[in-house]
């Protein structure tokens, strides 16, 4: 995929950014996504957010990133697995409508129905008319989507093969990580170039002017993060909602209370 105009006007890049600078600018964006909480609830707003890329593009850590300050009542994570025989029988979106967002939510897919799209066409659970039919009616789907008031906004994150192969790589290595490298990761990366003919047909098929795509380069994960958040920030239109100012009341007095004599089972002070 060619480099995106961010990408050729960013000098920056170049230099890493440090942890201080990243989570001084991630503290500045969890503000605005306070903000856009509230004003989510007290508007009756529904926002959806679809996160695609290859595997160890940093869909995960940008999701992460995005809620680590939220209320998940509000932001609701949604990553549904492989498909039951019941649900292989539906209508293929059928099983992602309700999840869709209420008024007051806010839904982000962790992937989502452009699996049909990705995983299933290169890996050969679906068949190419199954694939064709899809892309005739993901545009129509979204349409209805939109039209039904929610505001839809479709993320695909960039990475190059070299991270790819250095992210995934981590994950064997990092006892932390490994339950992330499943045995379809192995066989879809050894097919780099079948996911990026089926990304660029899917792109060129469900990129609308209603529920357009958002490309963005991950190679960098801090500033992939902070590029993300604040582009989905400035595509919705959330105002400063108003707040009634806070102060903490007193407390009561103990009226006599004691600490009761029970032997309590406390837990271990290691650290």
């Amino acid at each position: 995929m060619a480099k995106t105009k961010s990408e050729n006007e960013q000098p920056e890049q170049d230099r890493a950014l440090s942890y201080k600078e990243y989570r001084k600018a991630l503290f500045d964006l969890h503000v605005e996504l306070v903000k856009l909480q509230e004003w989510v609830v007290q508007t009756g707003s529904k926002v959806c957010v679809v996160f695609e890329g290859r595997d160890g593009a940093g869909k995960g850590g940008t999701i992460k990133a995005m809620t680590e300050r939220v209320s998940p009542r509000v932001f609701r994570v949604v990553a549904l697995p492989a498909p039951s025989e019941r649900e292989k029988s539906q209508m293929y979106v059928q099983r992602y409508v309700p999840h869709l967002p209420a008024a007051g939510e806010i839904v982000i897919f962790d992937r989502s129905w452009y699996n049909r799209a990705g995983v299933e066409r290169v890996m050969g659970f679906c068949s190419e008319a199954d694939v064709q039919t899809f892309f005739k009616a993901v545009p129509l789907v979204e349409r209805a989507i939109v039209e039904s008031g929610v505001i839809l906004l479709k993320y695909w994150l960039e990475v190059s093969p070299e991270e790819q192969t250095r992210r995934l790589e981590a994950r064997i290595h990092d006892g932390r990580k490994i339950w992330k490298l499943t045995e379809m990761d192995l066989k879809s990366y050894s097919r780099w170039y079948d996911y990026s003919r089926a990304r660029d047909e899917m792109l060129a098929a469900s990129d609308t002017d209603y529920a357009s795509w958002f490309i963005a380069n991950s190679n960098d994960k801090r500033r992939a993060r902070l590029n993300i958040i604040s582009d989905m920030l400035q595509r919705i239109p959330y105002k400063q909602p108003a707040r009634k100012k806070v102060s903490l009341p007193k407390r009561q007095k103990p009226d006599g209370y004691k600490e009761p004599d029970y032997p309590f089972k406390y837990v271990a002070e290691r650290y």
